[in-house]
């Protein structure tokens, strides 16, 4: 059964589709805490960051799922600015939209 569903590109074992969310454990620990305890400050005082937050616990989904989501928009940003070498600017639209 496994050498099927690695065939077809499919998992066996699962998460089940029900039941409590969970953070993955992929990567650095320390970074990975300190991006969720930046995303509380960012939350607060981000436009964007509070904009996705609100959009995703208005679904009804967990506050924390919604700081996740904080976390990885926070990661994203500070990759693109330090990609691009410019300095945040809250009303920077991106070009490819």
């Amino acid at each position: 059964m496994e050498r099927d569903a690695i065939q077809r590109g499919t998992q066996c074992n699962r998460a089940p589709a029900r039941g409590k969310s969970r953070i993955s454990k992929v990567g650095n620990q320390k970074l990975r805490n300190l991006l969720f305890l930046c995303a509380f400050s960012a939350y607060k005082h981000n436009k964007a960051c509070r904009e996705i937050y609100e959009r995703i616990a208005a679904k009804g989904k967990s506050k924390k799922l919604a700081l996740i989501a904080v976390a990885n928009k926070l990661l994203k940003q500070a990759f693109a600015i330090a990609k691009s070498g410019l300095p945040y600017d809250e009303k920077f639209v991106s070009k490819l939209n």
